[in-house]
């Protein structure tokens, strides 16, 4: 195979872009775009800028740590038009979307019947969107923000939805309702094809207040009520998340919808994000060197949301790709999660995580036992570095080193420094962005109040009557218990609950 090579420097204020031209054979351009080009361009994360472990950095060099990271590759810019009449088009996808949202969330029963009568912009063919059309709208610039007090004190100054504001309306949890503000779940028709939670129905969301993706149980077994509720943005246009993959008989599988080649094999081991992305950059396979780490959007792409390890016996992966088995905390056979090169911005250390998809179960430790609590397919981040534990409300599993597939072609723009930031136009129209709700509580007077799940909680979980929770009383991960508990007393006081608690009785856990 011959491939052609030419590398143009420019130099733009603060940022220098490397052009990569290829050229292909003809029988190669067939093989990457099909007979009818390509049908589902995928939208950029809009990350701008690089991460080492822990903090932002200016852009790395090639053979330098951290290099080939989300940032340095340019794709598909989020572009939309305003029609003036309640409706977003997304110019890159041709998906036309409702810019406002309700208040008040609603189920998918609720959703699809709504969408049925609904007439927008002159429109009566809208929809509940599938979980590729709405995680097409995720915006990695988005940072769920920091507070001391927690999920349960208030939405933080410096929080950021992970969607852009200057075109779609915007809500965070409802605190008066006794919501933590990342309650901000947005619906997709998407169900998962197994249960999460030990038996709960299950039904994929995107949150966009704290970037990702989840399987929120919505239903019990024998149960006919859809309890879990979200907020809604309805969609229009030809279905958009299909993929066309076709061996090439090399190691490489390609997706004639979107263009990118993929490794057909995994890693075969699990590493760290920085020697994931060593890995992607040495890679030497079917004649081209120019691999790297998927994005986030890039990674979400390929998931079929039509297999799970409890259903299929597989990942949710189409089986024209090959994926390592493994065994899971639980002790069951498995499939690994899988690193992209985009930074999760979360938490009081910004630069610390990066984004996995997990192509098998997505584990947390609930009531002391490890279980599918978000399903495969679905998308949430780990720290970069550090050792395996279990955190946050479901115990997510954080296991740090996560397994590798590589792609290639798409945005063959490489940053190698920091771009400059116009803080007037980014992340968002900050204006603008100040008119997002930022609703604190109030008590019937209007005046701010605290939110009172201290003694909610107490009086949940405590079975002795004692007026605390010791223990062995105690729901949630063991390690959140230690974390909560302030004065070491192996007790948690109302003063000292967790602000924003998973309920409890036959209501599911809060995801």
């Amino acid at each position: 195979m011959t491939k052609t090579h030419s590398i143009l420097f420019v130099s733009v204020t603060l940022t220098l872009i490397i052009a990569v031209n290829y050229t292909f054979t003809q029988k190669n351009l067939s093989a990457a775009i099909g007979e009818k080009g390509f049908n589902y361009p995928i939208v950029d994360t809009g990350q701008v800028s690089c991460y080492d472990n822990s903090r932002e950095i200016h852009c790395p060099q090639p053979n330098q740590p951290f290099f080939g990271q989300d940032a340095q590759y340019k794709g598909k810019a989020p572009s939309y038009r305003d029609s003036g009449d309640g409706t977003i088009t997304d110019l890159n996808t041709g998906l036309m979307w409702s810019q406002a949202v309700d208040n008040n969330k609603v189920s998918l029963t609720e959703a699809n019947k709504i969408a049925q009568k609904m007439t927008l912009g002159g429109y009566t063919d809208w929809r509940v969107p599938n979980l590729k059309e709405l995680y097409s709208l995720i915006d990695f610039r988005g940072y769920t923000g920091f507070s001391r007090g927690g999920h349960g004190s208030g939405v933080p100054a410096n929080a950021i939805p992970f969607i852009n504001t200057d075109y779609f309306a915007f809500e965070y949890g409802d605190l008066n309702a006794g919501e933590r503000y990342i309650d901000a779940q947005w619906l997709s028709r998407t169900k998962y094809v197994s249960t999460t939670m030990g038996g709960m129905e299950t039904l994929f969301g995107v949150n966009f207040a704290d970037g990702r993706i989840k399987g929120y149980g919505y239903k019990r077994p024998g149960d006919h009520r859809d309890r879990k509720k979200f907020y809604v943005r309805y969609v229009r246009g030809d279905a958009y998340g299909v993929n066309n993959f076709v061996d090439n008989g090399d190691g490489t599988v390609t997706d004639r919808a979107t263009g990118l080649m993929w490794m057909q094999n995994d890693s075969g081991k699990a590493m760290n994000w920085q020697d994931a992305m060593e890995y992607a950059q040495n890679l030497r396979q079917a004649g081209y060197d120019d691999w790297r780490l998927p994005n986030a959007k890039e990674l979400q792409y390929i998931v079929d949301y039509s297999r799970s390890p409890e259903t299929n016996g597989s990942p949710a992966l189409d089986p024209i790709f090959q994926t390592t088995s493994i065994i899971n905390e639980a002790g069951q056979e498995d499939y690994p999660y899988f690193w992209s090169s985009t930074t999760h911005l979360d938490g009081p250390n910004p630069g610390k995580n990066a984004v996995y998809i997990a192509f098998g179960r997505a584990l947390g430790k609930m009531h002391g036992k490890i279980m599918d609590v978000h399903g495969a397919g679905a998308q949430r981040s780990d720290p970069k570095a550090g050792e395996p534990t279990s955190r946050g409300p479901q115990g997510d599993m954080i296991r740090i080193n996560n397994y590798v597939r590589c792609v290639r072609g798409g945005p063959l723009k490489i940053i190698l420094s920091r771009p400059s930031t116009d803080q007037s136009k980014y992340p968002y129209n900050v204006k603008k962005y100040q008119g997002v709700s930022r609703k604190e509580p109030s008590d019937s007077s209007g005046r701010s109040r605290p939110p009172s799940g201290g003694k909610s909680f107490v009086n949940r979980l405590d079975r002795n009557g004692d007026g605390k929770i010791s223990r062995s009383e105690f729901d949630g991960p063991i390690d959140r218990f230690d974390f909560h508990d302030i004065n070491k007393d192996g007790y948690l006081t109302e003063d000292e609950a967790p602000k924003g608690p998973p309920p409890g009785g036959t209501r599911p856990p809060r995801q």
